[in-house]
């Protein structure tokens, strides 16, 4: 415990958000090697999957991954203690309980947004997961579901689990539409509600409160950060990757130089090379890799290149050479042009 009482959390000022079908271990690695230390997470797992699933499968990552979140679903609090205790098995740096998502399937097992409503029983859940296992525990959560969205409701929510010593809440400055809104539409109809966050951290001075939705720029994790101690960064983190390349130097006072997008490619190869070898697809490593090259010259042909190739029968690291091929071909075009000017 520290001296407020609370049990420890990881405290960062930048994480990527979990992202179901995006932050899987072959983009994490990736991510790895454009920031070596902003905070990951993996894909919402949920806690009976835990209890009955291949957990090799389900949890497995490589160390160089770290620091690494596990994000449960669940609200059964002895599901949810055995999943903490698999974290902790296998190497995790804590565990985030998901009362975000609103989906349809999530909300029919009784977990996810729809726990809003129920901060009793989330914190009876976050209470089983902190005795079963030494990791810090965090809540990933909404400013509010439906018609239950007022500051006071998501304060009492906050509140109530926090009785329990648990210090780390993310809060995504959206409510959820749990009838009538898809989860997709649930990320962007609700308006932006950011003020409430801020106000939660001055009602919560010893909790680490994080924000998350709708940042998409380095300029606005900054003005965040003087409201909040932490911001988590969503769709912008797939859609530009490399936007992370300033943030170990801006955010984490790291002198590494970041590697260049060609480095980031290159370095992928090896790791690529192993898995294909276990007889993955290569285009469930490149998938990922898509957006590497965003706004640069010959990004077109990298996706098209990857797109096209990654899928025949046999594709390997050859294809990702012939991708980074053509990008340099069409940088030196550029600036044989840019140089005609």
């Amino acid at each position: 415990m520290d001296q407020a009482g609370m049990a420890t959390a990881i405290e960062v000022p930048l994480s990527i958000a979990p992202m179901m079908d995006r932050t899987d271990r072959h983009y994490r690695y990736m991510m790895r090697q454009i920031t070596r230390h902003t905070l990951l997470y993996t894909e919402m797992v949920t806690a009976q999957a835990i209890l009955h699933g291949d957990r090799d499968h389900l949890l497995g990552f490589t160390p160089s991954e770290s620091p690494l979140v596990l994000q449960v679903g669940g609200d059964n609090p002895q599901m949810l203690a055995i999943s903490a205790r698999a974290a902790a098995d296998f190497g995790y740096d804590a565990i985030n309980l998901n009362v975000g998502c609103p989906s349809d399937r999530v909300r029919s097992g009784n977990f996810g947004a729809c726990l809003m409503a129920q901060p009793d029983r989330v914190a009876e859940g976050v209470a089983a997961m902190m005795a079963a296992s030494p990791l810090p525990v965090s809540v990933k959560h909404r400013i509010g579901i439906d018609d239950r969205d007022r500051y006071e409701d998501m304060a009492n929510f906050v509140g109530t689990v926090a009785q329990t010593g648990c210090r780390h809440f993310t809060v995504h400055a959206r409510k959820a539409w749990l009838q009538g809104l898809s989860p997709k539409d649930n990320r962007t109809v609700p308006p932006l509600r950011y003020g409430d966050v801020h106000r939660l951290k001055q009602d919560f001075p010893h909790l680490w409160i994080e924000i998350n939705g709708g940042l998409t720029r380095l300029d606005q994790v900054r003005d965040q950060l003087g409201q909040v101690d932490g911001v988590m960064i969503g769709r912008a983190a797939y859609d530009n990757p490399y936007l992370f390349s300033e943030v170990d130097q801006s955010f984490f006072a790291a002198n590494e130089t970041a590697l260049s997008r060609q480095q980031v490619a290159e370095a992928m190869l090896p790791y690529i090379d192993h898995w294909v070898r276990q007889g993955l697809k290569l285009n469930k490593i490149t998938r990922h890799m898509l957006m590497l090259f965003a706004g640069q010259p010959g990004s077109r042909l990298w996706k098209q290149t990857l797109t096209e190739e990654s899928c025949r029968p046999g594709a390997g690291v050859d294809v990702v050479r012939q991708a980074l091929t053509a990008v340099q071909h069409q940088g030196e075009i550029q600036a044989q042009l840019g140089s005609l000017v």
